[in-house]
């Protein structure tokens, strides 16, 4: 995990919030008052900035679509169809520290997996950076590893030279792709992978979490699981494998 200074206490009033940038991540901070509080600065619906929203020390509510969340918890209310990525924050002689923790605990394939499991994938993780425009994988490469979206956006393409397509969706933080790596029957990419913008992404050797997981019956079967929804989920149009 990596902790960074953000501002003083005395920077956010109470009952009042500021974003900051983080190495090029947006993170809201609110004063509940008694308590400090820190998210994901951008709305998970449309990228709308909170911090141009309303909080009243307890419930933060974007402006552009009226989606709400918990202050203590980020979890959705309302209209609200999902929760607030969230960091811990740290105060320490008037100032706050965010530590911001690894990609890999807002992946949704990831939940409910024992601890000690999701640490053995984080020291599987390799952090790396990529400009925009910059290429993941083409279609036809072999499917060794998978990503998670730390932070940045990925759009996919189909086909080949002057015949391909978008394929009409962009992952963002958090999200999983490449997970054809998983799966035994699928040695060879169907998409291209194009940061569309200065993305940092975890690379993680599908082989090597496959090790991990089959250390771990009860974990490895939430996996797969949750993998065969995710496959089933993109049945209907283009995969991000």
């Amino acid at each position: 995990m990596q902790k960074e200074r953000i501002c003083s206490a005395t920077d956010i009033p109470d009952n009042g919030m500021k974003t900051y940038e983080i190495k090029g991540v947006k993170v809201l901070v609110a004063n509940a008052g008694e308590c400090f509080y820190a998210y994901q600065g951008l709305c998970p619906h449309q990228d709308v900035c909170l911090d141009e929203g309303y909080f009243d020390g307890s419930v933060l509510t974007c402006h552009q679509h009226l989606w709400q969340w918990d202050i203590r918890t980020g979890e959705a209310m309302g209209l609200a169809e999902a929760p607030l990525e969230k960091y811990e924050v740290e105060v320490s002689d008037g100032e706050l520290f965010v530590v911001q923790s690894s990609a890999l605990k807002a992946v949704e394939m990831l939940k409910d997996v024992s601890a000690a499991t999701l640490s053995r994938l984080e020291q599987l993780a390799k952090r790396e950076e990529y400009d925009e425009g910059a290429v993941v994988y083409e279609v036809n490469d072999p499917t060794d590893d998978l990503y998670v979206l730390e932070s940045g956006r990925v759009e996919f393409t189909i086909g080949r030279e002057d015949r391909t397509r978008l394929a009409g969706f962009m992952l963002r933080k958090g999200e999983v792709f490449g997970w054809a790596a998983l799966l035994e029957q699928s040695p060879r990419r169907i998409a291209k992978a194009i940061c569309h913008e200065k993305s940092v992404l975890l690379r993680i050797d599908g082989g090597a979490m496959l090790e991990v997981l089959e250390a771990d019956p009860a974990s490895g079967l939430v996996v797969m699981r949750r993998l065969s929804e995710l496959i089933a989920r993109h049945m209907s149009g283009p995969q991000n494998g």
